[in-house]
């Protein structure tokens, strides 16, 4: 493999995390002056404590893997599928990765001073249905699964696949408990709501499949 490539796969990759968690942490400071508070940027509970541990696994390999990637002496979880790694993966990798960023912005315009990262059920939030919403009502994590999936195109070991296997199953975890909560404060506009989008999908997708 080139070095020259290898190297933009683990910057990209490397780059895209940092970007993408120092976004959040933006986002985070930019809704704490709007509404003059936290958007619950601790996790409340047992069950939200252990889904951030999962998250802190998934942003730390998510920065620290390439840094060990395509070394001769790699272990097996670090070493590239061969049948994955090739041109090809890496420009797919590239739109992934950029697509998901531009839709987790896309997003954030969307959700305006609304976007939480934790649940308080004392809180009674909006319900956004504008935007990516109007499709899928968890699309933040949706942008995540893609910008993830970029990265094994672009660093395809098993590691990458594992990171978003555990991402995914936090998310999942995460998007139910979320669906909960909004339906106790929304009752049946948030039930009409569910009926007419897909989790993580858009439902007309989901229905063609």
């Amino acid at each position: 493999m080139m070095a020259d490539e290898l190297f933009w796969r683990r910057a990209v990759v490397c780059g895209s995390a940092l970007i993408y968690w120092g976004g959040v942490m933006v986002q985070a400071r930019r809704v704490r002056r709007k509404i003059g508070r936290s958007p619950n940027m601790k996790p409340r509970g047992l069950k939200e404590s252990l889904l951030w541990i999962g998250w802190l696994m998934v942003i730390a390999s998510w920065i620290g893997q390439p840094m060990l990637v395509g070394s001769t002496d790699a272990s097996a979880g670090l070493r590239f599928i061969p049948s994955l790694y090739h041109n090809a993966g890496f420009v797919a990798g590239l739109v992934l990765t950029a697509a998901g960023y531009a839709g987790t912005l896309w997003c954030y315009a969307a959700m305006g001073s609304a976007w939480r990262i934790g649940v308080n059920r004392q809180e009674k939030n909006s319900l956004i249905t504008r935007g990516p919403y109007g499709f899928i009502r968890h699309p933040i994590y949706s942008f995540q699964i893609v910008m993830l999936a970029g990265g094994i195109c672009l660093l395809p070991t098993i590691a990458s696949i594992v990171i978003l296997a555990v991402h995914v199953g936090c998310v999942l975890i995460k998007a139910v408990d979320e669906e909960s909560y909004l339906l106790t404060v929304h009752g049946k506009e948030y039930r009409d709501y569910m009926s007419r989008t897909g989790r993580l999908i858009p439902r007309s997708i989901r229905s063609a499949a």
